[in-house]
């Protein structure tokens, strides 16, 4: 008999609504219940793409006696962590402060009031590697409920007392200025790995928004530093195994150090923002590899995660089946020699064992490999690699395909919105811009209210029942920003307004410090709040990303000073943690360069004009925002009071409240930007 998840949205709730395990969704019910039957709540938080969420779910939570300790003592809650990133956070804080490591799936015990007292990860079914099992977690919880309540009653006040005081006061301080970003800087480079790409070691994962800030930072002072380390590990990690060489798109991370292994899911936040990644380092470079990727990443995302509804898919798993009816992490992606010869023949297959690194030995399990590119030179024969690619990738398409979490989260759609929309205007593919405009009206219409707020996560084309986090407003509003730019709708500048009016009006502490909920969301412990940026921008600083171009296009000293406001945290912690706050470095480059604001104006159908517009889409400099129409325009504040010049199409360049004189060449305008 299903529990209480099987009406829920999210396809990793779903997957536990035939367990034995008596889930409820979080909800005041669950804790309602909990008071009733006076006992404590397990907590149990992953989602649908996590290996070991699988593991631990498959092991104990369709275990029927596991399920019936748990029924019996507990009650027990799953959550989403990608539909409530609130919740999420504020346990992972407490799970991180009482161990001094996190990860997923997160277990944790509360009282009825939603007080943590007892912490872990994944707990395996019996004892191993000096873990206990899940059922002797369970009982030992159970008797200190029983036996030791008011100890309990200690530890929880403890944790929650501790938790409230850990309030960030970053924010306001002034900005970051030439010193700290130098600093960063110099940060980066004492943890740049220069054998292999990348920060740090392993697990290594894709420093997307550091690279921005690197190309942004390179764009502003001339560091060729900064460009070297951003060139090189975008190449490292296009050759390496993190990269899909057959289909395009990025795993999540690799397990060492060279890129070679990776953990195989691929989440929509990696992709969009390395796509972004990669069609701004084309601009910088010029680099075939670099425009490849972005495309194939681009493709990707189309064809991989885009729903029929229009937005895009939150995830593919890392696991499927290896045709044993065993799911195997990876076993879509690798081959063996053996299985290069059966698709290729002998003399193909010899030639794709040595182009993509296929060894006899293997380079993940059980002697197979991930596929990579090792060698820097292009194939001998180009068409010949081409046909071997389209084999493989045809006979890869018998295999069972990897799970896929169909959820849209709002946030990250906002991620893919800019990043298809950008990349179809540099690459001339109008079809990304399409999709990417498709994506921007699927958010509209589903996730965003008559006062546009937005609800985080649809499935189906139903929006799901939990409010957006400041990431929603920020990285919609970053997406529908870029897509004014590209279509010249000053719609999308309107919609963006909106959102960023609601991030000022309910999410901004004094002093211009953000939360991560809005003053009047579900109370938790605490109110979250976290300006580093990770897998992805925090909300944090991808809002004062967004507040800084909506205020660069309209002129507003309140968005201005919101976003000014909120970079005080990266003047902090920029020079000290560079690697954990890339986003809002790269957004702090933008600050220092101005941005600039370029208004083109002439006749849609005039070649000069287009020659105009398109070279103000290639500007390198930081964050410069483009609108584009003709003279009359009310579409964007920036094209106001812009004549043609001598009635040929013409281009301004304003930075700082100061304005150049218009240009009417293309090669002038380049230099401007």
């Amino acid at each position: 008999m299903p529990n209480r998840l099987a009406h829920e949205t999210s396809p990793y709730l779903l997957q536990h609504a035939d367990n034995p395990v008596d889930w409820w969704p979080w909800s005041a019910e669950a804790f309602e219940e909990a008071r009733r039957r006076d006992v404590p709540v397990l907590l149990s938080v992953g989602y649908s793409s996590c290996h070991w969420c699988h593991v631990m779910a498959h092991e104990s939570f369709e275990d029927d006696a596991t399920a019936a300790l748990v029924n019996e003592h507990f009650v027990a809650v799953k959550v989403d962590r990608e539909e409530r990133p609130d919740v999420d956070a504020v346990y992972m804080e407490a799970v991180q402060a009482a161990t001094g490591q996190g990860g997923w799936p997160m277990t944790v015990f509360l009282t009825p009031d939603a007080a943590p007292f007892y912490f872990g990860t994944y707990f395996p079914p019996e004892p191993r590697h000096g873990m206990p099992s899940f059922p002797e977690v369970l009982e030992g919880v159970k008797d200190a409920w029983a036996d030791r309540r008011d100890e309990v009653g200690e530890v929880a006040e403890r944790i929650v007392k501790d938790l409230a005081g850990r309030s960030l006061a970053y924010g306001g301080d002034g900005v970051p200025g030439e010193e700290e970003l130098a600093q960063a800087l110099l940060g980066l480079t004492r943890e740049y790995d220069a054998t292999s790409g990348g920060f740090g070691g392993a697990p290594k994962f894709p420093p997307s928004m550091t690279l921005e800030f690197l190309l942004r930072l390179h764009a502003r002072t001339g560091s060729e530093g900064a460009l070297q380390m951003a060139s090189d590990t975008c190449e490292a990690m296009a050759r390496g195994g993190i990269y899909d060489q057959l289909g395009g798109g990025f795993a999540r991370y690799a397990v060492d150090r060279a890129w070679v292994v990776p953990h195989f899911e691929k989440m929509l936040y990696d992709n969009a923002l390395l796509c972004r990644v990669y069609a701004h380092l084309w601009k910088v470079t010029g680099s075939d590899l670099a425009r490849r990727v972005a495309l194939e990443t681009a493709d990707f995302l189309v064809r991989e995660l885009r729903t029929p509804e229009g937005g895009f898919a939150s995830a593919l798993d890392a696991d499927s089946d290896d045709g044993t009816g065993r799911h195997v992490e990876g076993a879509y992606y690798v081959w063996t020699p053996e299985q290069l010869t059966e698709v290729l023949g002998a003399e193909d297959a010899a030639l794709a064992a040595a182009h993509y690194g296929v060894t006899e030995d293997g380079t993940f399990e059980h002697g197979s490999s991930v596929l990579q590119l090792p060698q820097s030179a292009g194939p001998a024969d180009a068409d010949r690699i081409a046909s071997i690619a389209a084999r493989l990738l045809a006979a890869r398409a018998e295999r069972e395909r990897p799970g896929r979490d169909d959820k849209v989260v709002a946030a990250w759609n906002g991620l893919a919105i800019a990043a298809l929309a950008e990349t179809g205007a540099l690459f001339d593919r109008p079809d990304l811009v399409e999709r990417a405009t498709e994506a921007a009206d699927l958010l509209v219409r589903v996730h965003m209210d008559e006062s546009a707020r937005l609800t985080r996560t649809s499935k189906d084309g139903r929006a799901g029942t939990n409010a957006g986090v400041l990431e929603d407003y920020a990285d919609v509003a970053e997406g529908f920003l870029a897509l004014a730019a590209v279509t010249g709708e000053g719609a999308w500048l309107e919609f963006a307004g909106f959102l960023l009016d609601l991030v000022i009006a309910r999410f901004t502490a004094e002093g211009g410090a953000l939360y991560d909920t809005a003053h009047d969301a579900e109370a938790l412990i605490r109110r979250p709040q976290d300006p580093t940026d990770n897998a992805a921008p925090s909300g944090w600083t991808a809002a004062a990303g967004a507040l800084l171009s909506y205020a660069a296009h309209t002129g507003s000293e309140a968005h201005r000073a919101a976003a000014e406001g909120a970079l005080g945290v990266v003047k902090a912690l920029g020079p000290r943690a560079p690697r954990f706050i890339g986003w809002g470095l790269a957004v702090s480059e933008a600050l220092l360069d101005g941005p600039r604001e370029i208004a083109v104006v002439g006749a849609p159908g005039d070649e000069a004009f287009r020659e105009l517009r398109r070279t103000a889409l290639l500007a390198t400099a930081p964050g410069a925002v483009l609108a584009f129409g003709t003279p009359d325009s009310e579409e964007f504040p920036l094209l106001r009071d812009r004549p043609l010049v001598a009635g040929a199409p013409a281009a301004y360049v304003c930075r700082h409240f100061t304005c150049d004189a218009p240009v009417t060449d293309p090669a002038e305008l380049r230099r401007k930007i």
